[in-house]
């Protein structure tokens, strides 16, 4: 009579355990229903790994083989979707991938594939194998995004606008510079982006559990396959690390920031009382019950998101904070919020663009909405250049706005008689300092609003996604 498999028998752990998993523990406690998309990484790491036992003599060539073309075949699974999990015996990828070649292959030679290896590094692996790939992607679309960016800066050179602070109407300045502000903010999360890849593309392949592998396993010869760009030099830290998940946390809250303010601006630009800018449809919905609405929905979404970007940040840094060294199954908590921030961030920047690329500007609007108001400190840099103090000329202006005010006139239509009233050092000349495009050309010194300066912004941030 065949013997009855004893609960958790045919976990890969099981062996020392004889009582059985509360159901409800298995589900707590199996992650292959997210961890599944590890599943090409999974196979190269067992391929990489299996590859280094032939090397040492752990396994013979015949058996190597056996196991790379049967790891092979469990990946077309995956690829057509006809893998079967089995809930409650495929804990994770690793263990389902393990199981399937056993089944393929048989269980003696699939058995030797896991010799001197550890779930630890494993998971660790994988996981840095497939950010790594994710964040090379993340980086062609925020290239992408920066492209756009440069291009429509280039082309809307001429739009002047109004510049604001604390939401308050403060210099004109050129469409242009608004854009390229948010750009380099996105140029300086590219470059961080790819010093993040550097740290992520690191193998913990060979680490054990622990205390490292006793079978003289080559780790560099796995690195170098697996297109890893160096070793994580400790193994207790090997298997433990997750900073590499908190540094990309980290590094998509930050973008997701400059997006969110990025969007809120926009909203801002396309609502009637400014109407600067006017969302494509396909970034845009209506209202259910007032036929007029054209929502930005597209960018309402980009901030809102923002907040869940930021929510897997400090949600996984509090996972973090209190465990002791090396491996501990709080980690499992640091895959879930990698793949939805990676899917988050990914989409967001790409919806961006899309906004960006489509999205209608109007001039005539921006025009509209300058103030003579905004040339006060113009007015007030005239008398600089005549040898007058600043702090008294900052005075002088604040005058002939109180004057504006106080007359209904707006400042650009003074009188000569009447600004000369206000300060003999008036010549007739000021009237040439009430013209916006005068100026935005004014502000010439480098990262300024003028026109040259804005082209040569455009040329360092072009330089810059190289």
């Amino acid at each position: 009579m065949a013997s009855q498999s004893k609960p958790g028998e045919n976990m890969l752990w099981g062996g020392r355990f004889t009582g059985g998993l509360d159901p409800l523990m298995v589900q707590y406690n199996e992650s292959i229903f997210f961890d599944k998309v590890l599943h090409k990484q999974d196979i190269l790491g067992s391929i990489a790994f299996a590859r280094a036992n032939c090397k040492n003599g752990i396994l013979t060539r015949e058996e190597f083989e056996a196991i790379e073309q049967g790891l092979w075949q469990v990946e077309k699974e995956w690829e057509e979707g006809t893998f079967n999990i089995i809930s409650g015996v495929d804990e994770d990828i690793h263990t389902a991938n393990e199981r399937r070649l056993g089944e393929i292959i048989g269980k003696n030679i699939a058995g030797k594939l896991h010799t001197g290896r550890s779930r630890n590094e494993q998971i660790a692996c994988d996981m840095r194998m497939w950010l790594r790939d994710e964040l090379r992607k993340i980086e062609a679309h925020l290239v992408s995004f920066l492209q756009v960016t440069a291009a429509r800066a280039e082309k809307e050179m001429d739009h002047v606008m109004p510049g604001y602070t604390h939401l308050q109407r403060a210099q004109p300045i050129r469409w242009s510079h608004w854009m390229l502000s948010y750009g380099f903010a996105f140029a300086a999360d590219l470059e961080r982006l790819r010093e993040v890849i550097k740290r992520v593309n690191r193998s913990p392949l060979g680490c054990g559990a622990l205390a490292g592998n006793p079978f003289h396993i080559d780790r560099e010869a796995m690195a170098a396959e697996l297109g890893f760009e160096g070793l994580l030099w400790n193994s207790m830290g090997g298997v433990a690390d997750r900073d590499f998940v908190t540094e990309t946390l980290q590094w998509g809250a930050m973008l997701m920031q400059h997006v969110s303010r990025w969007a809120e601006d926009l909203i801002i630009y396309s609502a009637a009382e400014f109407g600067f800018v006017r969302l494509a449809d396909a970034y845009s919905t209506g209202s259910s019950l007032m036929p007029q609405k054209k929502n930005p929905d597209s960018l309402e979404l980009l901030r809102g998101k923002s907040g869940r970007a930021f929510g897997h940040m400090a949600g996984f840094m509090m996972t973090q904070k209190g465990l002791p060294s090396t491996y501990n199954k709080d980690l499992q908590e640091s895959v879930e919020p990698m793949l939805d921030h990676v899917k988050t961030v990914a989409d967001s920047i790409q919806i961006a663009e899309g906004v960006l690329a489509t999205m209608e500007t109007r001039p005539d609007k921006m025009r509209a909405a300058l103030d003579p108001f905004m040339l006060a400190t113009d007015v007030a840099d005239y008398l600089v250049r005549k040898g007058v103090p600043f702090r008294e000329t900052h005075h002088i202006s604040g005058r002939c706005v109180a004057l504006s005010e106080q007359t209904g006139i707006p400042m650009n239509l003074l009188t000569y008689e009447q600004l000369k009233g206000i300060d003999e050092r008036f010549d007739e000349d000021i009237a040439e300092t009430f013209d916006y495009e005068k100026s935005v050309e004014m502000r010439s010194a480098q990262g300024g609003t003028s026109r040259a300066t804005v082209l040569e912004q455009i040329k360092v941030l072009r330089e810059m996604l190289a």
